[in-house]
């Protein structure tokens, strides 16, 4: 990927080029399917982002996945 866009990326978010390779690394080996992996990306994107995530939150999110609960129109909520 070109490194233009990653230091965009890092101005504007902090986090940096090899973390996001290695968090993109991660969802493209994992099973997205298993509570721990998503666990996992969960606590990870958490402490990334600085926000943290209750456990109720957390359980949501992994049923939803796991469930096939996503709704197609996700990218309006963003």
């Amino acid at each position: 990927m070109n490194d233009n866009l990653f230091k965009k990326v890092e101005s504007k978010t902090k986090v940096n080029k090899n973390t996001i390779l290695d968090l993109a690394s991660k969802l493209q080996k994992g099973n997205m399917k298993d509570k721990k992996t998503l666990l996992e990306v969960i606590d990870e994107l958490s402490i990334i982002t600085g926000r943290s995530v209750s456990n109720e939150k957390k359980e949501k999110i992994i049923n939803a996945i796991v469930n096939d609960k996503i709704p197609d129109n996700i990218e309006k909520k963003f």
